[in-house]
């Protein structure tokens, strides 16, 4: 088993904790256990900028290569649920099983929300969401937002995990936690990246067998984990009394209990098929018969043949997979949105020179793998935008901008458009036509980066961390000697 943790962790800090390592050597006696700090935070190095969703993935299987795991079953908990749902959809050759704790498919607030009461809120999400089966109330909008509040000006204190963690008794082992597992800038920006965390287009393509487990009066709307069994294909549905955000403090025994029975009973048989999450691009030379009429059928072959070379090294540089060309075009297989729009970018680029201008139309969504080929819907969206682009530009689907949040890659509104032969309206928009960032200025960017845990951290925390590392069992003595009252 994976772990996905939550937005901040620290992987040796954890094990001071009676009630976290009685849950861990729970889940050890089915199952060898895998955890770690995602970038930026806890033990994991510094990074230049917070991680988007899909780089996220990308560590669960880094750390499953190193782990030496070809394939295992992944849990998420809290916010590593949608990198872990990304993953499971995006690879599921790699995923036996899928847990999902305490997490959501898309979060709700944003900074803005400070400023407004929790009944105000609760009615702009139901406006915008029209689904009152998974709507939050305001007295659930009411902790995120003291959560929110916690973070961003009291990060250190202990009183944001306090809000997820309500039963946990000593503020001093909370605030301990927190500056040791990020530092204040990191806290706010890895929440703030959350806040357009979307993967409900992902839901529909995970196949393999899926247990949603959530807490009934957890911080985090147990709503979210509601509507994840409702739109997962035979995914079931586990609901424990407790109101802590985490499966160690909230009935670790009966969440334990359900997973065991989940992956060695019958519920844990594959039901796996060809449908997975990908990203499609679809490339497209504008005026191509106005061009070619200029070159003649000569020239007109050889820069066809050419761009066919190029848009192949260009797959392969950025991790995708050309699938066929379409006559003067491409269709292109991406993991995940981030590699397809630079991919995109880099075909604008070398077009030029051949003397042509292209046009690319770039949507993530469930697809069908039918030998070397693939179809399903999300192919002819894909096509579709990328008939309503100009020359030179890259337009995507809303659905890539809420999967690239923290890549650098920005967008302009493009409007509400109908597809042909697709449903509804789709808000589509344009990648920023300025481009990637020049080498020199993602350089800057590296040799600035966000703060490691150690510059929050006092002088007994680091005492501590020690003593983490070399004797957690002491700390866990310590621990239950405490008395039964919050400690301030």
């Amino acid at each position: 088993m994976v772990l996905a943790s939550s937005f901040v962790s620290h992987i040796e800090l954890v094990w001071t904790s009676p009630e976290a390592k009685a849950w861990y050597d729970g889940l050890s006696t089915f199952c060898r256990v895998l955890h770690f700090d995602k970038a930026g935070v806890g033990l994991s190095d510094p990074v230049p900028k917070v991680r988007s969703l899909e780089d996220r993935a990308t560590e669960i299987e880094a750390v499953m290569d190193a782990a030496g795991f070809d394939s295992a079953v992944l849990m998420g908990i809290s916010e590593g649920g949608p990198a872990a749902i990304l993953f499971a959809a995006t690879r599921p050759d790699r995923v036996k099983s899928l847990v999902l704790a305490g997490t959501f498919a898309r979060t709700q607030l944003t900074w803005d929300d400070l400023d407004r009461s929790p009944t105000e809120i609760a009615d702009r999400l139901r406006a915008v969401q029209g689904d009152d089966e998974y709507a939050s109330t305001p007295e659930q909008l009411a902790k995120l937002q003291s959560l929110l509040r916690m973070v961003k000006t009291g990060w250190g204190s202990g009183e944001a995990l306090r809000v997820l963690l309500p039963s946990v008794r000593s503020s001093a082992q909370l605030g301990m936690m927190e500056r040791m597992s990020a530092s204040p800038g990191m806290a706010r920006a890895t929440l703030e990246s959350a806040f357009r965390i979307d993967v409900r287009p992902a839901l529909s393509a995970i196949s393999v067998p899926t247990l949603v487990i959530h807490a009934i009066g957890d911080p985090v709307p147990i709503q979210g984990g509601r509507y994840l069994a409702d739109h997962i294909a035979g995914a079931r549905m586990v609901e424990v009394r407790g109101v802590d955000h985490v499966p160690w403090v909230s009935a670790p025994d009966q969440i334990n209990a359900a997973i065991e029975d989940f992956l060695t009973g019958s519920h844990g048989a594959s039901t796996r098929s060809h449908r997975v999450l990908r990203t499609v691009l679809f490339s497209d030379i504008v005026a191509s018969t106005a061009r070619a009429a200029d070159m003649g059928d000569e020239r007109w072959r050889a820069t066809l043949q050419r761009l066919g070379e190029v848009t192949t090294e260009r797959a392969a540089r950025f991790g995708g997979t050309v699938v066929k060309g379409t006559g003067d075009g491409h269709l292109l297989t991406f993991e995940g949105p981030t590699q397809a729009i630079r991919c995109a970018e880099a075909l604008r680029t070398d077009a030029e020179p051949l003397g042509v201008d292209i046009r690319v139309g770039v949507h993530t969504g469930e697809c069908e793998i039918i030998d070397d080929d693939i179809g399903g819907i999300a192919v002819h969206i894909a096509a579709r935008i990328c008939s309503e682009a100009a020359a030179g530009q890259i337009i995507v689907s809303s659905t890539i901008r809420d999967l690239v949040v923290g890549s650098g890659i920005g967008f302009e509104d493009h409007g509400l458009c109908e597809l042909r032969g697709v449903p509804g309206k789709w808000q589509l928009l344009s990648v920023d036509s300025r481009g990637p960032l020049p080498e020199s200025a993602e350089a800057a960017l590296v040799s600035v980066p966000t703060p490691s845990p150690g510059t929050a951290m006092k002088r007994t925390d680091r005492a501590v961390a020690g003593m983490a590392r070399r004797a957690p069992w002491l700390l866990r003595g310590l621990s239950r000697l405490a008395p039964s009252g919050p400690v301030r």
